[in-house]
């Protein structure tokens, strides 16, 4: 047995993190200290005015523990990790993860390439941003090859030069075609020193050079390439107008600013943090974060946790970082933001002048949000954690955070799938949906196929804590009645596992008209979110199967058809595949692109060719 008073008297006054637990130990705070054994014990002292968050916390709290550092800045950095891992839930958390884009320059290849990154890696690679705007990112790497004419191709280069005839984009002007050796690695060079040049903002030695070729092209009458150039010219403006100057300095900064609802919530309240981002003297975007807070904390606290939750998670870590109040741990989080960029980070809470006015922008904004977005916020948890309370109530349960569904396809006689999707508090999480190809089942039995799918779902081996299998549901959702839910039960009940199991009843329309919950049918209320998010999740369900089924029966067919080719093995038809993606774009390429294909010869192309345009032997179409 735990005895609080009796674990109190033997923390360590020395630097750690203390976790707190309740009784289904469950992980519900984490928190760093410089001698754990005062700031523990305060916590359990009735005479500290602890606010109403830390008062109801320690109601619930049935055991604690804690792990030594050797610093208070190692105690911040392992704080910051636990609460990213286990979002407890009296920390003040961020309500979504988000990464920003960043563009790549591979100036370590001979003929280096400008791509799409969502991370900035420690390599020799140049990176410029972070982006707050995906289709931003794209809109300027099209706009660099095609000033530019730098390649975007994965060939390996001087390597596999001359290997193939030049691709598309040579044709359509947006590639030099250094694969063929049309240009020099000196050349190709020079003008990836121009794109570094654009990148880093200096935009007008291009647009100089593009206005005297528009000017020359018009007077030889080449009206067509003076217009393409007009257009190159206003699209560099339009990304120069994004870029606004902020009329100081040219350091990175993020500028950032908190509002809170006033709202008379007992327990917790919506705030929302605003970041403007700055890089090399200009505000390239900003961005806005929702969080929950408890009714109590101030904007400081709030302020604090933010910058430990953000750039735990972000890549880039600016110089300076202005706030409008002044935090707490202020030096300390300087001192891990630091060490992270590897050099001095400021952070300042400016009292006068553009600085102050940039901070106090920042905060209106966030007041705009909060105000804009606040029913918004309140209809979208009302169909995501209000629908899961409902039917919490309705099955008589408590915090049901994870719900796995399944479901079975097997149209027309063809091999059965199913599929296992995952709603998170009400909401879908992608990342762990998983599909399943029936092996040990033959023919169409929908029962002994979920059998087999739930069998293999919970008797697999994950290789991390962070496998999609790895975390048990709070609760199944079958895609059925009676019949489902006792196949479920029998999985569960031979792996000795205790999860509750709801079945989706249907009427004869085949909509949802209640829950089958332990050997009983729940009606409920079709007009509720709960019963919204109940047909949500089927409909998920049965779209994921079927959408996987159509994949395997399309893979089929074109597997089959073009095995019916004589001459056309498993190399010539993985290299047709690859290149032209389906069925359809093998049938409408012509006889060249067939013959240009890897693999291929004149003789299998023509034959290639021949089967689809009926100049071979009768053979028969793939249905749809």
């Amino acid at each position: 047995m735990f005895l609080i008073e009796e674990e109190l008297k033997k923390l360590p006054a020395k630097p750690g993190v203390y976790i707190m637990h309740d009784e289904a130990d469950e992980i519900i705070y984490v928190g760093k200290a410089i001698s754990l054994k005062n700031r523990v014990r305060q916590y359990f002292q009735s005479s500290r005015n602890k606010g109403p968050k830390i008062e109801q916390m320690v109601t619930h709290i049935s055991r604690f523990e804690y792990i030594i550092t050797d610093s208070e800045l190692e105690a911040l950095v392992l704080e910051c990790n636990l609460i990213k891992e286990h979002r407890p839930k009296y920390n003040t958390m961020l309500k979504d993860d988000k990464s920003y884009p960043f563009i790549k320059v591979t100036v370590q290849e001979t003929y280096p390439r400008v791509l799409f990154a969502r991370q900035m890696k420690k390599d020799k690679n140049r990176y410029f941003g972070p982006y707050t705007s995906a289709g931003a990112v794209k809109d300027v790497i099209e706009l660099v090859r095609k000033l530019y004419q730098v390649r975007s191709c994965s060939r390996s280069l001087p390597r596999d030069a001359g290997k193939d005839r030049p691709c598309l984009y040579y044709h359509m002007k947006q590639c030099a075609a250094p694969c063929q050796g049309y240009i020099t690695p000196e050349e190709y060079r020079e003008n990836i020193r121009k794109v570094i040049r654009f990148l880093n903002g200096d935009f007008q030695p291009t647009i100089q050079e593009l206005t005297e070729k528009m000017q020359n092209a018009s007077d030889d009458l080449r009206f067509e390439d003076a217009m393409e150039y007009r257009d190159l010219i206003q699209s560099i403006r339009k990304i120069g107008e994004r870029q606004k100057i902020t009329g100081y300095g040219e350091d990175d900064r993020d500028i950032i600013a908190v509002a809170m609802d006033d709202s008379q919530d007992l327990r917790e309240q919506d705030a929302v943090v605003q970041v403007f981002f700055v890089r090399e003297g200009k505000l390239i975007g900003r961005d806005h974060f929702f969080l929950r807070v408890a009714r109590g904390d101030t904007r400081a606290q709030v302020l604090s946790s933010f910058l430990k939750q953000f750039y735990a998670g972000t890549p880039f870590i600016p110089r300076e970082i202005m706030l409008q109040k002044e935090i707490e741990d202020r030096e300390l989080i300087e001192e891990w933001l630091s060490s992270r960029r590897k050099q001095k980070v400021y952070i300042r809470v400016p009292k006068k002048g553009t600085k102050e006015k940039l901070v106090e922008l920042a905060e209106e904004n966030a007041r705009m949000v909060l105000s804009k977005d606040r029913e918004r916020i309140r209809r979208e948890e009302g169909r995501t954690i209000g629908a899961v309370k409902e039917i919490e109530n309705w099955l008589g349960m408590e915090d049901i955070l994870r719900m796995e569904a399944y479901d079975i396809s097997n149209i027309s006689g063809f091999e059965s799938v199913g599929s296992m999707v995952v709603y998170e508090k009400g909401k879908p999480k992608r990342s762990d949906y998983r599909k399943f190809r029936i092996k040990w089942v033959k023919g169409p039995n929908d029962y002994a196929s979920m059998e087999e799918v739930l069998t293999r779902r919970f008797t697999h081996e994950s290789s991390s804590e962070y496998d999609s299998f790895a975390r048990m549901p709070d609760l199944i959702l079958m895609d059925g009645g009676r019949g489902q839910v006792n196949i479920a039960l029998q999985v569960l009940e031979k792996l000795g596992l205790d999860i509750p199991v709801c079945g989706m009843v249907k009427d004869d329309h085949h909509r949802t008209r209640g829950l089958y919950f332990r050997n009983r049918e729940i009606p409920i209320d079709t007009t509720s979110e709960g019963f919204h998010l109940i047909t949500r999740i089927q409909d998920e369900a049965h779209r994921f199967a079927i959408e996987y089924h159509r994949s395997l029966r399309s893979r089929d067919q074109v597997h089959s058809v073009l095995d019916d080719i004589p001459g056309i093995g498993d190399t010539r038809r993985k290299a047709l595949m690859r290149r032209f993606k389906s069925l359809e774009n093998i049938r409408d390429a012509s006889l060249e692109e067939l013959t240009e294909t890897e693999s291929m010869n004149a003789a299998s192309a023509r034959k290639v060719y021949e089967f689809f345009h009926n100049e071979g032997p009768d053979r028969q179409e793939p249905s749809d």
